[in-house]
């Protein structure tokens, strides 16, 4: 189980979740809540599409994520699928989730000033 202490941007009231794989070849998790079966967040790394994606984070988010060393930090981005269009894919840059995969703790940290898109895609152009 991961624990939100925030929750999540739009879901404040949901702070117990998993990660569920979905395929064993797939890049794409499921981030599931515990509180409500109907959520679900898919998820992926997003260094697996942008090489040189760069998350900063201020001294208060680590000490609420227990963070002590870097080894500790796992980066994923929500994904979005349009229905029936899956060329139309795109990641939220602007909004990763940081898990501190040993501790348990998650939050997801708006990364405003480094001007990464809410929308972006993985082909074409990127909103």
């Amino acid at each position: 189980m991961i624990y939100f202490p925030r929750g999540l941007i739009g879901l404040e009231d949901k702070r117990e979740y998993v990660l569920l794989k979905i395929q064993d070849d797939s890049p794409f998790i499921l981030l599931q809540s515990l509180e409500d079966p109907s959520l679900g967040l898919l998820v992926v790394d997003p260094y697996a599409f942008v090489p040189d994606y760069n998350v900063k984070l201020e001294s208060a988010e680590k000490k609420i994520l227990q963070i002590e060393n870097i080894r500790q930090v796992a980066v994923v981005v929500t994904v979005t699928i349009p229905h029936d269009k899956p060329d139309e894919t795109t990641l939220n840059l602007s909004g990763p989730i940081i898990i501190n995969s040993e501790a348990r703790m998650g939050m997801q940290v708006p990364q405003l000033e480094a001007g990464y898109p809410t929308q972006y895609r993985l082909k074409g152009e990127n909103v």
